[in-house]
């Protein structure tokens, strides 16, 4: 049997359209939707004309004035008194609003990013069209376009609010934060400020601020793995524990964790605090037992770096065992029980049973939920923020304590007295590229991945 030959329609470039397309595809080139129009596809048609009007308008109006200002941030960088003719009197000039000027210069870059996409869709529009046309294929009428909008196209119509509303809330701040760490945005320039290139980036990296950078850096690091690896550990065997065939009332223990789970986070620290003062219960039991003669300063200011650290990382396992117990539960009753009784006929033990089988099934189905935490830990805010507040303090670094991480050493460059707003623009931007780089490279090496 000969299969039979389907026929390909030919594409076209858009320079085909522009020689040989009729009047209205020659101007579609320069008024959006004109094709559409012309073929009665009217919304599509004036959808298109119209934000071509608003966006003309809208450059004319404002747009122009918005990137001439966003090339320098604002003229005016001090106040200056000078004399006003008009009045006959001098006057006092304020200085740049810099930080709306940065805001809208960046809006207007996006804006004019997304009419370029909207121009682009335009003439893959006036391309099908033409392609349709000369080849004699059905042509949409407006009502199957609109139709097309609930049916073939609906995703178009599903993701437009959510990809405006990302755009809106997401990509402007990011953006905009980004923009922030190439100034010299702080509180010595909190209303005009300028572009300072990569000046910013050279005070964290090998300035004033690397003293205290990679120490922070340093204990991040520690504190992520030592948080993911703590939790995840003592989570299997939390789970393994409960699921023994000699523990009974499962579902009860299993509750009870999921309480401390439930708990709000924030609750859940500021008791452990309160716990942990020098003057609270803790101290006070190991005390009246005869364990210590005086207190121990847990997270204080005056307390050990060390002993405050290992706090944070005990107190965090209180916190996130739990969560790794549910998912290796649901692993564990999952789990081939033919595999586990071959095993036990071979004279495997149970250690041998959980370090060749129970165990590497765990790690094969949460490896990337244990890379999702590790980078969780680096952004860990509240554990540090409410239990230590980053104390004890440390005098050799720059806004910065034992217990800081990257995350709250940026909240207090913002926060703090000294308000270098460009600083942690830049701890932003370095924070992204070490969770992001660290991703990308152990999500590609699980056997989740591998094997798809």
């Amino acid at each position: 049997m000969f299969k039979k030959k389907v026929k390909h329609t030919p594409a076209a470039t858009f320079r085909e359209v522009w020689s040989k397309g009729d009047a209205a595809n020659k101007l579609s080139f320069f008024v959006m939707g004109a094709s559409a129009i012309k073929n009665k596809q009217w919304v599509k048609g004036f959808a298109y004309l119209i934000a071509e009007i608003v966006f003309i308008a809208w450059m004319a109006m404002s747009g122009v004035g918005a990137l001439g200002m966003f090339a320098s941030l604002g003229p005016i960088k001090a106040k200056k008194v000078v004399f006003d003719k008009a009045q006959g009197i001098y006057v006092t000039q304020q200085p740049s609003d810099s930080v709306v000027i940065l805001l809208f210069g960046v809006f207007a870059l996006i804006l004019i990013v997304a009419f370029i996409g909207l121009y682009y869709t335009n003439l893959r529009v006036n391309r099908k069209l033409y392609v349709e046309k000369r080849d004699g294929l059905h042509i949409m009428s407006n009502s199957e376009e609109l139709k097309s909008l609930l049916n073939e196209n609906l995703h178009a119509t599903l993701m437009t609010l959510p990809i405006a509303l990302i755009v809106l809330f997401t990509v402007l701040p990011t953006l905009y934060m980004i923009s922030m760490a190439f100034t010299n945005y702080d509180s010595k320039h909190a209303i005009a400020f300028s572009w300072t290139g990569f000046k910013a980036f050279g005070n964290v990296l090998s300035g004033d601020l690397a003293g205290t950078f990679f120490p922070v850096l340093a204990w991040t690091l520690v504190w992520a793995v030592m948080a993911t690896a703590t939790t995840f550990f003592f989570g299997v065997l939390l789970a393994m524990l409960i699921e023994s065939n000699g523990i009974k009332f499962k579902g009860v223990w299993r509750t009870l964790f999921v309480i401390v789970f439930a708990v709000p986070q924030f609750v859940s620290l500021l008791m452990m605090a309160q716990f942990l003062d020098l003057q609270g219960p803790l101290n006070g039991l190991l005390m009246n037992i005869g364990l210590i003669s005086h207190p121990i300063n847990f997270i204080g200011a005056s307390a050990s770096p060390l002993i405050a650290r290992i706090t944070v990382i005990v107190v965090n396992m209180w916190i996130g065992i739990p969560v790794s117990m549910l998912v290796s539960t649901a692993i564990i009753q999952n789990l081939p029980e033919d595999q586990i009784e071959a095993a036990r006929l071979d004279g495997a033990n149970a250690f041998q049973i959980f370090r060749s089988i129970t165990f590497p099934q765990i790690l094969f189905v949460m490896a990337p939920s244990l890379i999702q935490q590790f980078i969780g830990n680096i952004n860990n805010f509240n554990v540090i923020f409410l239990l230590t507040g980053g104390m004890p303090m440390n005098n050799n670094y720059n806004g910065a304590g034992d217990t800081d991480l990257l995350v709250t050493w940026l909240y207090n460059l913002v926060f703090g007295q000294t308000q270098r707003y460009n600083a942690s623009a830049v701890l932003g931007i370095l924070i992204f590229i070490i969770s992001a780089t660290f991703s990308l490279f152990a999500y590609r090496r699980t056997n989740a991945f591998k094997e798809g």
